[in-house]
């Protein structure tokens, strides 16, 4: 069965969707199966991954059970529109509403190793829906100064998920995304982040420039357009695979690609 893991934050701007997306692509490359699911209105993991715009059936059409997940599913990705946002006006007055992603990706095709749900930037019931459908979450955080607030304000809806709805949901840990380490701002961001979490904290930090936004236009993995850069998020990924059992041996693989 998959591990799930849904990377959330609570606001926009902290690289979140850049994240799934070149973790995504680094889990591939170690050989690992992998689904992404757009679960962001905005749609921008869609379009990361080059996606075309009217693709149907969506993850909305999964939500409201016009599909199966099954169906969704464009080369590996479950893509999002804007129609995303009536879909969550929807699951507000549906019974069990918390639940209704974990039961569609309960249907998913049994060959993925891995499921990253790209989550929207806010903390409301789509979010909720990819906590209670995951296995493990991963919060990313900006580097500036309400870093620490942002994190817990992410941990406080993580638990909340783990104690009422999804009581085998673990944390992951906190990646510090986009951040400037030779700027005295972004190390006492990654000194509060540590303080706080301590080693929940990954030990990569995804160094921020002006390539990732240019990958995302040319919808190209930043692993192939800035290998320099991409060599933080192989970094990363093998960080994630060591935290998740049974998965050692595509860390291995992983590791010859650094």
């Amino acid at each position: 069965m998959a591990d799930t893991i849904a990377v959330l934050s609570q606001k926009g701007g902290t690289g979140k969707t850049t994240a799934v997306r070149t973790l995504t692509d680094a889990f591939r490359r170690s050989g690992l199966r992998t689904l992404a699911v757009d679960l962001d209105p905005q749609g921008n993991l869609s379009d990361y991954f080059d996606i075309p715009p009217d693709a149907e059936p969506t993850i909305s059409d999964v939500l409201a059970g016009r599909a199966q997940i099954g169906e969704a599913i464009h080369e590996d990705l479950v893509p999002a529109s804007l129609t995303l946002a009536e879909a969550e006006l929807m699951l507000g007055g549906k019974m069990g509403r918390e639940l209704t992603l974990r039961r569609a990706l309960a249907k998913a095709p049994e060959e993925y190793d891995l499921i990253l749900i790209d989550c929207p930037p806010s903390l409301g019931l789509l979010t909720v829906n990819a906590l209670v459908a995951a296995d493990h979450a991963l919060v990313t955080a900006e580097a500036q100064y309400f870093a620490l607030q942002g994190v817990e304000q992410a941990m406080e809806v993580v638990e909340l998920a783990r104690d009422g709805l999804n009581s085998e949901l673990s944390f992951l840990g906190v990646l510090l995304n986009l951040a400037d380490m030779r700027t005295v701002h972004s190390r006492e961001a990654l000194a509060s982040l540590k303080e706080r979490f301590g080693e929940q904290v990954f030990d990569t930090v995804i160094r921020s420039s002006i390539a990732y936004a240019e990958s995302a236009e040319r919808a190209r993995s930043i692993l192939d357009h800035r290998p320099d850069l991409g060599a933080d998020y192989l970094d990363l990924a093998g960080e994630v695979l060591a935290r998740l059992p049974g998965l050692a041996a595509a860390g291995e693989r992983l590791a010859r690609l650094r």
